[in-house]
């Protein structure tokens, strides 16, 4: 894996065609040899060993790490999401003992809006005051959408 993460690091500036002939000629053969050594290994370590719990989680995720290697866009692994949830997962404990459903599913949504504006560079705070302002002027499908945080000009929002 640090093999991988390595060839990551290089080419983490690189064009999608370029990370994608790179991935294929460099990164395919090493993802070979790992399920190849895990294969291996399933067969003569105990599955309740530290290394066989290691080993039999990573053959049960494997179909979850190949797509990497044909789609450019695609990174290694999901730390950038767990990065982006973890305030929300920390603070899931404060919101236990809400007694109202429609609150949480409130809270989910605004949470979505908000982390869904940051990944596509809005900052959050201008990109919902600009949505509250806008909302209820929208009649129509293409209204709502054209709110979208991926419809919305970065430099748009940070005017508002």
């Amino acid at each position: 894996m640090g093999q991988l993460y390595h060839i990551e690091r290089d080419i983490k500036t690189a064009s999608p065609e370029e990370r994608l002939g790179v991935r294929r000629s460099q990164s395919a053969p090493i993802v070979r040899e790992l399920k190849a050594w895990l294969d291996k290994m399933a067969d003569t370590v105990l599955p309740q060993s530290g290394l066989g719990k290691a080993v039999f989680y990573k053959l049960g995720q494997w179909s979850k790490l190949l797509p990497f290697l044909d789609h450019p866009q695609i990174p290694l692994d999901t730390d950038r999401v767990e990065n982006t949830i973890r305030p929300f997962v920390i603070g899931r404990k404060n919101w236990l003992f809400s007694h109202a459903s429609a609150g949480a599913i409130a809270s989910a949504n605004l949470y979505s809006l908000v982390e869904t504006a940051k990944a596509n560079g809005l900052e959050p705070h201008a990109y919902l005051s600009h949505l509250f302002a806008e909302l209820p002027r929208a009649t129509a499908l293409e209204h709502f959408e054209a709110l979208l945080p991926w419809n919305i000009k970065p430099a748009f929002t940070h005017h508002v």
